[in-house]
């Protein structure tokens, strides 16, 4: 299925992330050379959420990275959309919710929190996967409180066009053949390299957190821009 078709039904994203959800880990981390971690401790280090506070951790798949923001002692809510990712986390930690780790089904469009629940709310490599971009980073404005921050981790563009179309390419033909290797469905990976060519670069995501109402925007790229962290704040 193309990446337009999904994007006209919702739904049939959920599912894909559910057929997928027992192998997702292990495909991020073969299919990412293991960078994947050290993206995920980049989150971490930029949320750098402490004892007291709240940290919603939206797109959390299996919630492999979770509890990393549990580490000073923050509470976090693990949501995300696919029910089959959520099965498939809380099957291998015993239980729903664990260790500082409370896990919500919810759908970025409409957050099943009230208003300035949020001391600090991310996503990770999920806002590509959103149906309207604009009103998610608005839903997170809203569920954050005051003073809180928002820390993005995206896929994003190398800052060499020749570059980044030969990585394109690359991702292009080689994501659905491992994926093939491992048993996974190719047409999700297929998936997957089409939304990271269609998604803003760099500067057009901040200008984006900045319409949205997200104040001291800023980002700084990883692995030479093949992923960029975004972070903003709501002050008023």
């Amino acid at each position: 299925m193309t990446r337009a078709e999904l994007d006209k039904n919702p739904r049939d994203v959920a599912a894909m992330f559910d057929a997928i959800a027992g192998r997702y880990d292990l495909l991020n981390d073969v299919l990412s050379a293991g960078q994947d971690r050290r993206w995920r401790r980049a989150v971490v280090g930029a949320v750098d959420a402490y004892s007291g506070e709240l940290v919603l951790d939206l797109a959390a798949g299996t919630g492999t990275s979770s509890e990393s923001f549990t580490a000073k002692g923050a509470r976090v809510v693990a949501c995300d959309f696919s029910l089959g990712m959520l099965q498939v986390g809380a099957e291998r930690r015993g239980g729903a919710s664990s260790r500082g780790v409370t896990v919500v089904a919810g759908d970025a469009l409409r957050l099943p929190f009230a208003d300035e629940t949020f001391d600090a709310v991310t996503i990770s490599f999920g806002l590509r996967n959103v149906n309207d971009v604009d009103q998610a980073l608005a839903e997170l404005r809203r569920v954050t409180r005051v003073g809180g921050r928002l820390v993005i981790c995206e896929f994003s563009h190398l800052p060499v066009p020749v570059l980044d179309r030969l990585l394109g390419r690359g991702m292009e033909v080689g994501l659905p053949l491992v994926a093939r290797g491992f048993g996974n469905d190719p047409g999700a990976y297929a998936y997957l390299s089409e939304s990271i060519a269609a998604w803003p670069d760099q500067p057009a995501l901040a200008g984006r957190l900045q319409a949205a109402g997200w104040s001291r925007v800023a980002w700084r790229n990883l692995t030479l821009g093949v992923v960029a962290l975004h972070r903003g704040y709501r002050e008023g």
